[in-house]
């Protein structure tokens, strides 16, 4: 997935629900802030979308350019439409961080994607593996900082046990790529 590819997904999109709104849930949000991330970055093949004012639309996005539709056939990448409940393991606010994607390619509809620290805070929710490898992706890149990361776990809607686990995991994270850093840099200048 690369940015024209969700741009064209957005526009697709908010032509089907006739919604000039779409929200991009999952890691292709991410093109909103990083346009210039590469498909190797992100391999990916499919966008997380529901349009804002018509989420019952979102079947409709699915049935017609989702996962083996002639538009999945045809360009290779695809719309998953999904429900706004998709974004409860999301950072309580993240409606009001949205990052949005507007363009001509976009045909006039907006693309509101997730903020790069919320995704963040959401994929540590999930743990699933290919999760985890896009968070430390994003860690090592240097596209978050630790300080916000850690007010957005604490704005996840978990237990506190949890939370607790997941800021570990954070530090952890964040500390693991510091090493790997300084590692690097010191082979360069031996």
């Amino acid at each position: 997935m690369n940015r024209l590819k969700l741009e064209h997904i957005i526009r697709a999109a908010g032509s089907i629900a006739d919604d000039k709104e779409v929200i991009v849930l999952g890691s292709t949000s991410i093109f909103a802030q990083f346009p210039n991330v590469s498909d190797e970055f992100l391999p990916s093949i499919e966008a997380d979308v529901f349009p804002k004012n018509k989420p019952s639309m979102s079947d409709a996005i699915d049935g017609c350019i989702g996962d083996l539709s002639p538009f999945h056939q045809k360009f290779g990448y695809y719309a998953h439409g999904v429900s706004r409940e998709t974004a409860s393991n999301l950072p309580i606010g993240w409606e009001n961080r949205l990052i949005p994607i507007r363009n001509d390619n976009t045909g006039g509809v907006t693309g509101w994607c997730i903020e790069i620290h919320d995704l963040v805070a959401g994929k540590y929710v999930s743990a699933r593996e290919k999760d985890r490898e896009l968070t430390l992706k994003i860690i090592q890149k240097g596209m978050v900082h630790l300080a916000t990361l850690l007010e957005r776990i604490e704005a996840l809607p978990v237990d506190s046990e949890f939370r607790e686990r997941i800021k570990g995991q954070a530090h952890r994270d964040f500390n693991e790529m510091s090493i790997s850093k300084r590692e690097e840099e010191s082979r360069i200048w031996t």
